[in-house]
């Protein structure tokens, strides 16, 4: 087994000790905490350990066996959790999408004009300063107005652009870090062999600004799944994880081990994106030196 496949392993392993560790830690306080939680100064600082407030790891996991309801016909918890993961796993890839393409774009464009840089970038970074559950339903309003073929878009397509609003932030900086990398002794090498901008972003620059696109592209694939979940809460979406999330909270007092089913739906999607970027990293393996950050 080579270095490289142990240090995976290693990974992998310090991963699952590290869930396997929480799930106890959850058990331990749940089964020996007191009930009305630890306060500091009048100030809640541990939470409530009740079976109600903290259903043990068995039970959230048993509950998801169960059916939704008791009434005749109801799928599993299961079941409607990975249809309503799917629902949000696919706006939030179509957000992720048009978060590369946008993020992309303007960092090329940043790249290319100074002057554009100096224009566009603060205002890239002020966007990510908007509360995302104020701009969502007036997102969501905008694009009511809309009309495709005599009808409003339906509420996805708002879901997934902001989703994709979240998500081009980090690809635009990390581009732009990453198409600004290469030393400039190469790039005034391609100058005095009069290549033109465009083949030196192909040959030089984009193959220089993968270690940067990876990590900015796993940043954006999180976001993603994030806006897409507090959308679907905000403007109200059903078949998602975000609107499944909100309508099982308020019956947690009855059945608290049911609420936590789309909460382990949506670590999953995380999970499930975190592995695409992952696989992305690997088919660019000979560009992929080491890692950066932007």
């Amino acid at each position: 087994m080579t270095a490289r496949s142990l240090t995976r392993v290693r990974a992998l392993l310090l991963g699952l000790g590290g869930i396997v560790l929480v799930g106890v830690a959850w058990d331990l306080y749940a089964s020996f905490g007191p009930d009305a939680g630890v306060q500091l100064g009048g100030v809640l600082v541990l939470p409530r350990a009740s079976a109600t407030a903290m259903p043990s790891v068995g039970s959230m996991f048993g509950r998801l066996l169960d059916p939704v309801a008791s009434g005749p016909g109801s799928p599993l918890l299961l079941t409607a959790v990975i249809q309503a993961s799917l629902v949000t796993l696919g706006v939030a890839a179509l957000g992720w999408v048009v978060g590369i393409v946008v993020g992309l774009a303007l960092a090329l464009l940043m790249q290319r004009f100074r002057t554009a840089e100096s224009a566009l970038l603060p205002w890239v970074i002020l966007s990510q300063t908007v509360p995302l559950i104020a701009l969502a339903p007036l997102v969501a309003g905008l694009i009511s107005t809309a009309r495709v073929g005599g009808q409003a878009p339906p509420l996805w397509v708002s879901v997934a652009i902001i989703a994709s609003y979240l998500s081009f932030f980090p690809v635009s900086v990390g581009a732009l870090r990453g198409l600004e990398s290469p030393e400039r002794a190469h790039v005034d090498l391609l100058r005095a062999y009069a290549v033109g901008w465009w083949p030196t972003i192909v040959r030089l620059r984009f193959p220089a600004s993968v270690p940067y696109l990876l990590s900015s592209l796993r940043l954006a694939a999180a976001n993603s799944v994030v806006g897409a979940v507090v959308a679907e809460v905000a403007i109200g979406m059903d078949g998602g994880i975000g609107r499944m999330m909100l309508s099982y909270a308020q019956s947690s007092s009855g059945d608290p081990a049911k609420a936590f089913g789309p909460i382990f739906g949506a670590i999953a999607v995380g999970l499930v994106s975190a592995g695409v970027v992952a696989l992305l990293g690997a088919a660019l393996g000979r560009y992929r030196r080491a890692e950066a950050t932007a």
